[in-house]
């Protein structure tokens, strides 16, 4: 390995596999079909060549521990055995069964609260706390530490999360004991380092992104405590704190803490991280990690102008203390550009996923540890390149623009707004007189069987005809009506048979966007995302799904919904153009799905959801930021959804995120009904809305679906009857948490049955008590 004065890291990269064979390997082992020392040794082959692929990149400071077999943060809980007591743990290290029933639950225990990381679409394993003071099990940085160096004779960057983020999102904690808590983890972070140090290790990477969120001064002197702790226990050990998806809350805070390398994310710190640096200098003894590669977005750095940058910060910060990286971890971008062969030409070459990235990061510390001509005709390429594409007539639909403009004005004079709630109501109940009390639906798709993803593979393969496949899906379609009439649901889905993806499949229908064939990025477990590229204006051309859901109203006299992805989770699920600002880009998306709920409307389906998972996803780390944020994503889906007529019911979703601040958000989004996730976080939204009335309909969901357990029929009234206590029974919806694909047809519609049990149940409780006062 080439050693540059300058040195270069990464702070993690993807663990999928370049096909996916990370999936493959956990889906055989949950299937039953291999043993666990197969599992071992097929993810320990895996990681073998990432930790070769970073290595041959030209990477100095290679991460160690950022493989994980699930998620990090889940490692962390099972390296401190902090396993919730109805998984009946007896101490020792964790196995991997256990590892999983935390993740995915089994018949007996529900499976710990999964939410995303920061403002990403990556999932983690929510900790929790039940006042059990935390040990270290095993020491798994070692273990991966010791890997690296025996098999590859890599001197690896044990990877960590911090403290303080660690205990951060532990769930179960009050707000006046964080502090104390947090305390309670000194002595077995000291114990995890002190055993890196005596093992030889160098350098300790510790991930404190939290440390970019809003932190009250009595946080950040508790921080500094624990740190001088951590110093004490490993005195010679490289201490590093990394942190990343914004600028640090208190920059001169942060740079005081006694640790040797700070990392900053200089790409999306909204310019705050640069202004500090050259507010307050840097300190002296002190190294920097740069983060100037985005690890979040899949386009080519302009390395010219990165230069340019850090020719500037020179002269607070001199090049031998640099650390030349990405942004954050790049578990967050596909592996590799190079297959993606079928792509155009002019998108193809504006890419940069994880190991280009690393190509990047590698050139920049050759260019400014010793200039040459190869380095500086490479910058310039650079250059030359991405400003190329920012003019790529490709890209360009100067009519989606102005139409675009001229529609925002009109409906801004109106106020970009549908009739009053109320009065839609009285309209969407005479519209479906024998909608039930309480009814109950589904939140869109059905299982995706090997059978159905067969018969679309065969499709695209060319092995079948359109006739053929079409009428595939028709059959299923057909089928699953069928089933969810005799379970007994009220307002029905078409199932989404014809759909890879949420947002993949409206993406494959609008003009402005690009496919990938191998750009897969970890979504939570062995669930992997293939985001499209918007890389121009987008465009409606022609009804999306009307075919499908037009075919299976016809099946049928109860209510279907029409099913569409919102604005802004295709913007927030897929790699999203950087040319223009984001709510541009949200706002086109709206125009064009505001066509589609038109066309919808024509063919006479009179429920639509229009899906915003990924609304609180998106939102920026600062209360400053989060204002300009909500309010043009709200104005995105209004403008999707305020041209549908009055008696259309129109319902939206959203899951895994903590929504208990956003009910006011929602409430201005005046969806008909929105059905949230409730089953897996306890209930923490029913809490909520104890405080906060909310008028409009709504459904909680009352079983988790991204677990293969069933729940009981007793399980799911509680739930109901929680949700009952705090919301209207007439604006009362009853869901599971989620859309079924990943889901078995066995557990789903033993589940959806126990779900219409359950609902009878809470009816019959409502009649029993009315009818008596009306006689």
């Amino acid at each position: 390995m080439t050693v540059h004065s300058i040195k270069t890291s990464t702070a993690g990269y993807p663990r999928i596999g370049y096909d996916r064979e990370w999936k493959k390997v956990l889906e055989q082992y949950w299937a039953g079909n291999s043993s666990v020392q197969q599992l071992e040794e097929e993810l320990a082959r895996i990681n073998d060549v990432r930790l070769k692929t970073m290595q041959d990149a030209g990477i100095d400071l290679i991460p160690v521990n950022d493989y994980s077999w699930y998620d990090h943060v889940l490692d962390m809980t099972a390296t401190f055995g902090l396993i919730p007591s109805r998984f009946a743990y007896d101490g020792g290290e964790v196995n991997a069964d256990l590892l999983f029933a935390l993740a995915r639950g089994t018949q007996d225990a529900v499976a710990c609260e999964m939410t995303k990381w920061f403002n990403t679409n990556y999932h983690y394993i929510v900790p929790e706390w039940e006042g059990k003071a935390p040990q270290l099990t095993v020491n798994r940085p070692l273990q991966a530490y010791r890997q690296a160096k025996q098999i590859h004779g890599i001197e690896g960057k044990p990877v960590i999360i911090g403290p303080y983020t660690y205990v951060r999102f532990i769930k179960g904690i009050k707000p006046e004991e964080r502090l104390n808590v947090l305390r309670q983890f000194v002595g077995v972070y000291g114990q995890l380092l002190s055993e890196l140090e005596g093992e030889g290790v160098q350098a300790v990477q510790l991930d404190e992104p939290a440390f970019v969120l809003e932190m009250p001064s009595e946080h950040w002197a508790a921080v500094k405590e624990v740190y001088a702790e951590l110093r004490k226990a490993a005195p010679s050990l490289s201490l590093w704190v990394q942190t990343y998806f914004d600028a640090v809350s208190d920059y001169e805070a942060f740079v005081s803490l006694p640790v040797d390398t700070l990392g900053l994310d200089f790409v999306h710190d909204r310019g705050r991280n640069e202004a500090a640096l050259r507010q307050f200098g840097f300190p002296a003894q002190k190294q920097l990690a740069v983060g100037i590669i985005d690890g979040r977005n899949i386009w080519r750095t302009d390395l010219a102008a990165a230069a340019v940058w850090l020719e500037s910060v020179e002269g607070i910060v001199p090049k031998e203390r640099w650390i030349i990286q990405p942004s954050c971890s790049l578990l967050h971008v596909p592996l590799t550009a190079a297959r993606e062969t079928e792509l155009s030409a002019p998108v193809r070459e504006a890419l940069a996923f994880a190991d280009e990235k690393l190509e990047e990061t590698a050139l920049l510390a050759r260019h400014f540890a010793s200039p040459s001509e190869e380095t500086r005709a490479a910058l310039a390429e650079s250059g030359a390149r991405v400003q190329a594409w920012r003019t790529e007539p490709l890209r360009q639909r100067p009519q989606v623009v102005q139409a675009l403009e001229e529609l925002l004005r009109a409906e801004k004079e109106k106020g970009i707004e549908r009739l009053p709630f109320e009065e839609r109501k009285e309209l969407q109940r005479k519209r479906w007189p024998s909608l039930p009390l309480l009814p109950t639906t589904t939140i869109g798709s059905m299982p995706q069987t090997a059978d159905i993803r067969r018969a679309r593979l065969r499709f695209r393969k060319g092995e079948w005809d359109a006739k053929t496949y079409e009428t595939y899906l028709e059959e299923e379609m057909t089928r699953w009506i069928r089933i969810q009439e005799e379970i007994g649901i009220d307002v029905l889905v078409h199932g989404e048979f014809e759909r890879t993806d949420m947002v993949e499949y409206f993406g494959e229908k609008l003009d402005g966007f690009a496919f990938t064939k191998f750009g897969w990025v970890q979504s939570y477990g062995s669930r992997c995302v293939k985001p499209p590229v918007l890389y121009g204006d987008v465009a409606f051309t022609e009804p999306m799904t009307v075919k499908e859901t037009a075919f299976a109203q016809s099946l049928t006299s109860q209510p279907v919904k029409g099913m569409l992805t919102g604005p802004v989770t295709i913007l927030n699920w897929s790699f999203v153009r950087d040319d223009i600002p984001r709510e541009q880009a949200a706002f086109q998306l709206a125009y064009a799905l505001r066509q589609e709920i038109a066309a919808l409307e024509t063919a006479g389906i009179g429920m639509i959801q229009v899906d915003e998972p990924a609304v609180k996803e998106g939102m920026p780390l600062k209360a400053e930021d989060a204002v300009y944020y909500t309010d043009w994503a709200v104005l995105a889906f209004r403008l999707a959804t305020c041209g549908a007529a009055p008696e259309t019911q129109v319902h939206t979703h959203m899951c895994y995120c903590d929504f208990s601040d956003m009910v006011d958000t929602i409430r201005k989004m005046d969806a008909d009904v929105i059905s949230l996730e409730t089953a897996r976080s306890g209930g923490d939204m029913i809490a909520t809305l104890e405080e906060q009335s909310y008028e409009l309909g709504i459904g909680l969901g009352v079983y988790d679906i991204h677990s293969p357990r069933v729940p009981a029929v007793e399980e799911i009234d509680r739930i109901i009857e929680q949700a009952l206590r705090v919301l209207p029974v007439e604006t009362f919806w009853i869901n599971p948490d989620c859309g079924l694909k990943t889901r078995r047809e066995p557990e789903t519609v033993a589940a959806l049955r126990n779900m219409v049990e359950a609902t009878k149940l809470a009816r019959a409780r409502r009649q029993a008590s009315v009818l008596p006062t009306e006689a």
